[in-house]
C-alpha cells in the first residue's frame, strides 16, 4: 500500500487512547480517534467525582500523542465493505484498519422502575448528575445503592464518608470477586462507616419506585436516592452494524483481537470477546488490550502475523472512601488470593493504580510502544482447550 495508512480509533478511553498512541510508533500511519467528549475521562474516577473529590476529567492533550487526530462526535455505523465510519453528524471518515474501542455502559435495566427512578455512575455525565442530586439532598435522607462491586462498593463508601445514611443492597453476596479474608473486611469497614449491607440471595431487587427499592425476599429499603450500579454493557454500534457481537454486545474476535467477520477491524477494551471468553471489565484490561489491538495492526500493516493476546492478572483495588481501600492480590489467571492489603497503605495502592492508568497513557504518548505488562503463562490458553475439549497439551489456535 502506497502512501500513508489511514487507522480511525472509536472511542477516546484507556483502550482507545492507549491504541491511538501506540500506533504512531510508524511515521507512515495516521491515527484518527472520534470519540463524542473533549476530555479523557478516567472512569476509576467517577465515584469521586460523584462524592465531590475529584473532576473525573484530564485534557487529552496530557495523554494522547501530538500527531493523533481527535474528532469529537458519535459513530452511527460502521461499514466495512466501504471501510468507512458514518458519524451523527452526518460526516463520514474512511479507513484502512479500525480499531472498535467503544467502551461499556450501564446494561439495560430489566428490573421495573430502574430507568425512571435510579441514577448509575457508569459514565462521566451520568456521574455529574447524580453528583447534583446528591447535592441537593436534604440532610439524613438516605441513599440506596444497588449492586455490590466495585463501582457499587466505592460509590457507597465515597457517599457514606460524605455523611450520608447509606444502605448497599447486594443482590448476593459483597464483592464476589473477593477473597472471603478480604470481603470480611470489606464488611468490617462498611460497618465502620455506617453503611447498611443487604448480602444474600434474596436481596436481588425486583422494583425501583421513587420511594422505595424491593427485594426478593419482601423487603422494602426506603430511600430518597437509588443508585444502580447492577451490572455493566455495552455499546450496540457493532451488532448495528452487522458485525458478530457476543449476548452482551461485544464484538467477537479472535484471539489476536481481529474480528471474526474483517481482519481490517480490532477490538480493544471492555467491547472485545476474544474466542467469546472476554477478559474482566477494566481499566488494567483496557490499557492492555488497547496496546495489543495496536500491536496487531502494526503487524498487519507490516506484512507480519499478529500474536494471540497473552495478559495475566495481579490484583483489585477497591476504595472505601479516601482514607481505606483493599488491594486485593491475585493469581495470574484472575482468581483472588488470600492475601490482600487493608487501610491506609490499601489506600495508597489504590490511589496509585489509578494515577498510573493515567500515567501509563501519557508515558506511550510520549514513548510509543513503551506499555508493557505480565503474561498469564499459559492459563489463558489452558482455558481455551479445556472449553474446546481438548487434552490440555493441545496447541491452542489463533487466526492470522
Amino acid at each position: 500500500m502506497g502512501g500513508n495508512t489511514e487507522v480511525v480509533v472509536i472511542g477516546g478511553g484507556y483502550a482507545g487512547v492507549m491504541a491511538a498512541n501506540r500506533l504512531t510508533r510508524r511515521e507512515d500511519v495516521t491515527v484518527t480517534v472520534i470519540n463524542p467528549r473533549r476530555s479523557f475521562v478516567p472512569r476509576l474516577r467517577l465515584h469521586q467525582l460523584v462524592g465531590g473529590s475529584h473532576p473525573a476529567r484530564v485534557r487529552y492533550e496530557e495523554v494522547l500523542a501530538e500527531r493523533v487526530r481527535l474528532t469529537v462526535d458519535s459513530v452511527a455505523r460502521i461499514d466495512a465493505h466501504a471501510r468507512v465510519v458514518t458519524l451523527e453528524s452526518g460526516a463520514t471518515v474512511g479507513y484502512d484498519h479500525l480499531i472498535y474501542a467503544v467502551g461499556s455502559t450501564v446494561a439495560a435495566p430489566a428490573v421495573p422502575g430502574v430507568a425512571e427512578h435510579a441514577h448509575h455512575v457508569a459514565e462521566l455525565e451520568s456521574a455529574e448528575r447524580l453528583r447534583s442530586a446528591v447535592a441537593a439532598l436534604p440532610a439524613g435522607v438516605p441513599v440506596t445503592v444497588v449492586g455490590a462491586g466495585p463501582t457499587g462498593i466505592e460509590t457507597a463508601a465515597e457517599l457514606a464518608e460524605g455523611g450520608h445514611p447509606v444502605t448497599l443492597v447486594c443482590g448476593g453476596v459483597l464483592g464476589p470477586y473477593l477473597h472471603p479474608r478480604a470481603r470480611r473486611s470489606a464488611a468490617r469497614r462498611f460497618a465502620a462507616l455506617g453503611v447498611t449491607v443487604l448480602d444474600g440471595p434474596g436481596t436481588k431487587v425486583t422494583e425501583v419506585t421513587a420511594e422505595a427499592v424491593r427485594l426478593a425476599d419482601g423487603r422494602t429499603v426506603t430511600g430518597g436516592l437509588a443508585v444502580w450500579t447492577a451490572g455493566f454493557g455495552v455499546p450496540d454500534l457493532a451488532a448495528r452494524s452487522g458485525l458478530a457481537t457476543d449476548g452482551t454486545g461485544r464484538l467477537l474476535t479472535d484471539e489476536t483481537l481481529t474480528s471474526v467477520d474483517d481482519e481490517r477491524i480490532v477490538a480493544a477494551g471492555d467491547c472485545a470477546a476474544p474466542s467469546d471468553l472476554p477478559f474482566r471489565m477494566s481499566a488494567y484490561v483496557a490499557g492492555c488490550l488497547g496496546a495489543h489491538a495496536a500491536d496487531t495492526v502494526l503487524a498487519r500493516i507490516e506484512g507480519r502475523r499478529p500474536e494471540p493476546v497473552d495478559m495475566a492478572f495481579n490484583a483489585m483495588c477497591l476504595s472505601f472512601g479516601r482514607r481505606t481501600a483493599i488491594f486485593q492480590i491475585a493469581h495470574k489467571d484472575d482468581r483472588a488470593m488470600g492475601i490482600y492489603v487493608g487501610g491506609r497503605a490499601g489506600a495508597q495502592l489504590k490511589e496509585l493504580a489509578c494515577t498510573l492508568s493515567v500515567k501509563h497513557l501519557a508515558t506511550e504518548a510520549r514513548k510509543p510502544g513503551a506499555h508493557s505488562w505480565p503474561k498469564d503463562g499459559g492459563h489463558r490458553s489452558q482455558r481455551l482447550r479445556e472449553r474446546a475439549g481438548r487434552p490440555a497439551d493441545t496447541p491452542a489456535t489463533h487466526t492470522a
